[in-house]
């Protein structure tokens, strides 16, 4: 796989180690005939460990076959989540700071997971592209508020805070994008 083909919850090998790609800043230079940059945040898989590496876009990354399985959150116990396999009822638990992106999108019963098993060891989990969850605490809605495009801050069932058009209020159900953390829709 080339760099430029990296994404979020890919599994690499690097120096013989098996890491998830986490985060990835794309850079492209000003100058002419420079090559974008790839800056890419990995977590080991077994070590937890942190690391950060640049590619260029042509640069080869050995992927890891990974078995994918659609799972279901089940619940919340200290900072450990528990995931169930749609189909096997296997359950898999993981540790907050494994998911500490995806934590705000979890709600339970949430389906449409897709959990990258690799020797049977949950590695990383993708959500559905969008959830729906509850305004618990707003601003009161401003009647009329749909003219002018201007938003106010709302906090979600979860804890996640977004920025929401002026006319919703507290109580309703809206539908969050799980990649950029935008309000997207009424539910």
């Amino acid at each position: 796989m080339k760099a430029c083909d990296l994404k979020k919850g890919n599994v690499v090998e690097i120096n013989g180690q098996l890491y998830v790609a986490k985060t990835i800043d794309v850079k492209s230079p000003s100058s002419r005939g420079a090559n974008t940059l790839y800056k890419v945040r990995f977590t080991g898989v077994q070590t937890k460990q942190k690391m950060e590496q640049t590619f260029i876009g042509d640069d080869n990354l050995t992927e890891v076959d990974l078995i994918k399985r659609q799972t279901q959150f089940l619940f919340k116990d200290d900072d450990q989540y528990t995931f169930m396999d749609i189909e096997s009822y296997d359950q898999y638990i993981l540790n907050e700071s494994d998911i500490a992106d995806e934590v705000p999108y979890l709600t339970d019963g949430l389906e449409e997971i897709i959990a990258s098993l690799v020797d049977e060891q949950v590695v990383s989990i993708e959500l559905p592209s969008s959830v729906s969850l509850e305004i618990i605490e707003t601003a009161p809605a401003i009647k009329g508020g749909t003219a002018a495009a201007r938003t106010k801050p709302a906090t979600l069932t979860t804890g996640l805070v977004v920025q929401v058009p002026e006319y919703l209020a507290n109580n309703e159900v809206i539908k969050v994008n799980t990649s950029t953390g935008k309000f997207m829709s009424r539910a």
